[in-house]
């Protein structure tokens, strides 16, 4: 098996495209209004499933996450230090929900966290270098 891509399950899906298109630059591989979103950034598929569309297929119901929440997180890499805070800047400007500015840490890298508008976390980071896969 491949990894093909990552999903969320999301309540409010305009809110959420908008989002992760006008704020963080992912490309809408879909129109707006279907009930399952394929976004891509960087050549990586991204998913967003509306969560009531995604119970009538598989029949059961599930229990969502409310508020800000540490279930998982969308890392995100830029190539400097500088970048991380610009980055900080600009999408909370956009309506990105601040988690924790940038910082330091001691293993080297630079990184802060935001939120998008149903409280999934998104880590932007560097190590100040360009990345390497």
């Amino acid at each position: 098996m491949r990894l093909d891509g990552f999903g969320l399950f999301v309540n409010d899906m305009g809110k959420m495209i908008r989002f992760y298109r006008d704020v963080l630059g992912f490309e809408i591989q879909e129109a707006e209004d279907t009930s399952n979103v394929y976004l891509l950034k960087d050549g990586t598929l991204f998913l967003l499933y509306g969560r009531t569309d995604f119970e009538a297929m598989t029949g059961r119901t599930y229990e969502y996450v409310k508020g800000l929440n540490g279930h998982s997180e969308l890392a995100l890499y830029v190539d400097t230090f500088d970048e991380v805070d610009a980055a900080f800047r600009e999408t909370v400007s956009k309506g990105a929900q601040p988690v924790m500015e940038p910082t330091t840490e001691p293993w080297g890298q630079r990184t802060c966290y935001i939120a998008d508008p149903e409280g999934n976390l998104i880590e932007i980071g560097s190590f100040n270098r360009p990345f390497h896969r």
